[in-house]
């Protein structure tokens, strides 16, 4: 298979907006990085944290959707707009910092206690104090309290807000603290496939979360192995006979949706460009408009990778993309190839592609159709 690393690089030169389908939610792990390279991984730098001290907050319930003007001067951010902290600093003077999870494009994620709930151990994502990154938080926050308004119980398996404040101008959301994303289990499994059974189990699961955010008017927009979280990821090691290795067996497979910064409304506006590439339906490339059955052929993308352990589509170019839809699965419906304004790739109602070169023939000779 092709050698891509699994980012957002072509997303990004396709001039969409920033949103949080970019960064990460966090892991148990506290240090784990988030990856999305599928066979190559670059190390990530690591924040240099300052001198030990603790933060006093200058938020309130009152003005928590403010930001403030005043900053003590314990608080500290670095030239990227990160919040400089350490393990021990204390934010709002209840969560207490006892680890870091990770660093992403929008900010930060520490594992926290939070002392006004019993003890309890939460992840905090930690936005950069830029105003780009703010508004974006501020648009998830208002998703995730949505969804924490009709799931109150979390019936639906879509990860829960807990708390957000904004803390010197860095918007802070505290979530429960969950275990390792599926597609980091799938790495560090060495992109050995989950057994069917287990598929199942989180392919109804991933279905009743969707179900749950179609009817509220809801649609993801971000769906990927990334974005899909077990609640515990424990596991067993097993020696597999036939392929001569050990594997590793997630224990249970209870899985939570997470990443809703991209999520959009039905009444709200609908930006050209959605998902992640390769779980990217055909309208999008298109340009066709997108609705909720954008987040079915995602899923769909995603259970193909669980089953096989590489993506159906490893492609960053839009072209290409088109063609391995066609060679897997059938042609594309001629009402999509009339109504598109994408023209250029199209002759005559046929997809124009030359299969004599390199591309070409890699996908004649990987692409095979599913039926």
């Amino acid at each position: 298979r092709r050698r891509y690393r699994r980012d957002s690089e072509a997303y990004r030169c396709e001039e969409r907006s920033p949103s949080f389908a970019e960064d990460f939610y966090p892991s148990r792990p506290r240090h784990w990085r988030r990856s999305r390279g599928r066979e190559q991984h670059r190390p990530r730098k690591h924040q240099h944290y300052c001198r030990k001290r603790r933060s006093r907050s200058c938020s309130s319930a009152s003005s928590r959707s403010q930001q403030s003007s005043k900053r003590s001067r314990s608080v500290e951010d670095d030239k990227e707009g990160h919040l400089v902290c350490r393990i021990g600093d204390w934010l709002q003077e209840r969560y207490e910092i006892v680890g870091s999870l990770g660093e992403g494009t929008f900010g930060k994620v520490v594992e926290c206690v939070d002392h006004a709930r019993g003890k309890s151990q939460v992840a905090l994502k930690i936005i950069k104090n830029v105003g780009k990154y703010r508004e974006a938080a501020r648009l998830e926050i208002n998703v995730l309290k949505k969804i924490k308004e009709k799931d109150k119980d979390n019936k639906f398996l879509c990860v829960l807000m807990s708390d957000w404040f904004n803390f010197h101008g860095h918007m802070c959301i505290a979530f429960e603290l969950l275990g390792k994303n599926t597609f980091e289990f799938l790495k560090e499994n060495n992109f050995q496939p989950y057994p069917l059974p287990q598929i199942r189990h989180m392919a109804y699961q991933l279905c009743h979360a969707l179900r749950f955010l179609h009817d509220n008017q809801l649609t993801h927009t971000d769906l990927k192995p990334e974005n899909i979280l077990f609640v515990n990821s424990d596991f067993d090691t097993l020696y597999n006979e036939k392929k001569s290795c050990e594997e590793k067996s997630i224990r249970n497979t209870s899985i939570r949706v997470a990443d809703f910064g991209s999520a959009t409304f039905d009444h709200e506006h609908h930006t050209t460009i959605v998902a992640t590439r390769h779980y990217r339906p055909p309208e999008v490339i298109l340009e066709l408009g997108w609705a909720q059955p954008c987040d079915v052929w995602s899923t769909g993308c995603i259970l193909f990778e669980y089953y096989r352990g590489f993506t159906l589509f490893q492609t960053h170019e839009n072209r290409e993309h088109l063609v391995m839809m066609e060679k897997i699965l059938g042609p594309i419906p001629s009402h999509m190839i009339h109504k598109t304004r994408k023209q250029k790739y199209f002759h005559n109602g046929n997809l124009v592609w030359d299969e004599n070169t390199s591309d070409g023939r890699y996908v004649q000779e990987n692409c095979k159709p599913l039926r």
